[in-house]
């Protein structure tokens, strides 16, 4: 027999009282020391804590997913904006959660100090910073992205915390960037002191495996944005983390979209596949 849809959901459970900032950082730490794991983004409150109850060691925000739902394209949000997000998924559960925080929200690598610094402070347990410049749309030269990493790491020393600082390029998205330069970028931004790598883009499983080696023993981020290779395949590349960006959401809105347009058209039979309310109820009392 079928189980009844969203009967897997129902059964999930929140482990229950909340951990310290301190006792989320080392457990993200130590996630990233052998294995792969898998870190969904959640969008807003609502959604962190659906994927926490169903059991994920660990959470990433996602810029794209959050200026959504504040009616803003991604890249479009501000530094304070992306700060009060970040100490509301942070507070949202008992998980880790690494804060996409693009490019720093700022050129000069002392402005990307400081900001990290405040991002310090919302309670995050990793922080991702990418070589693409304000807009999203250029990539910052690569001796000035490596300077913006080292400039990160110097804050999260200063600060005394114990966050896992992600570098990534975005050069295989939309910049006509070889993976073999990816590969260089990574590499310099290892040197630099990130204590992760990601580039987002990377696709044939040589061309991960090459990411993995080169970048070795540190860990690699694998951005998976629709259907490809599975966790087991990730993990036998040696990828040790795995996230969705801004899918999740992307596939929220999606149906949003599909059964509005069927409402305009007069139907209503999408709404047949909407969560029942008693069971989101149950799930979010767990957290009160």
């Amino acid at each position: 027999m079928r189980a009844k849809p969203f009967a897997r959901l129902a059964a999930a459970r929140h482990s229950g009282a909340m951990t310290d900032v301190g006792a989320k950082r080392a457990q993200f730490r130590a996630l990233h020391a052998q294995g792969c794991f898998v870190l969904p983004n959640p969008w807003d409150l609502g959604s962190a804590r659906l994927l926490a109850h169903l059991g994920f060691a660990a959470l990433a925000s996602t810029s794209s997913g959050f200026a959504w739902t504040i009616g803003r394209p991604d890249y479009a949000v501000t530094r304070d904006d992306a700060l009060s997000h970040l100490a509301l998924l942070c507070a949202a559960s008992d998980l880790p959660v690494n804060a996409d925080f693009q490019g720093g929200f700022a050129d000069a690598p002392e402005g990307v100090a400081a900001n990290v610094a405040l991002a310090i402070k919302t309670g995050i347990a990793g922080v991702s910073i990418e070589d693409s410049a304000l807009d999203g749309a250029s990539l910052y030269e690569k001796d000035f992205a490596v300077a913006r990493i080292r400039a990160a790491r110097a804050a999260i020393d200063r600060s005394g915390e114990d966050v896992i600082l992600v570098a990534r390029t975005e050069g295989l998205l939309g910049h006509d960037m070889t993976v073999s330069a990816a590969i260089d970028r990574l590499v310099a931004f290892a040197q630099a002191g990130a204590d992760c790598l990601y580039a987002p883009g990377v696709r044939g499983k040589e061309d991960i495996a090459a990411m993995v080696r080169a970048v070795a023993p540190k860990p690699v981020n694998m951005l998976m944005m629709g259907p490809g290779l599975s966790v087991a395949e990730l993990a036998d590349l040696g990828v040790r983390r795995i996230s969705v960006g801004g899918a999740l959401a992307r596939v929220a809105l999606g149906a949003m979209l599909k059964v509005a347009e069927e409402i305009k058209q007069g139907s209503f039979d999408g709404l047949a596949g909407a969560a029942p309310g008693k069971i989101l109820n149950g799930i979010f009392a767990e957290f009160d």
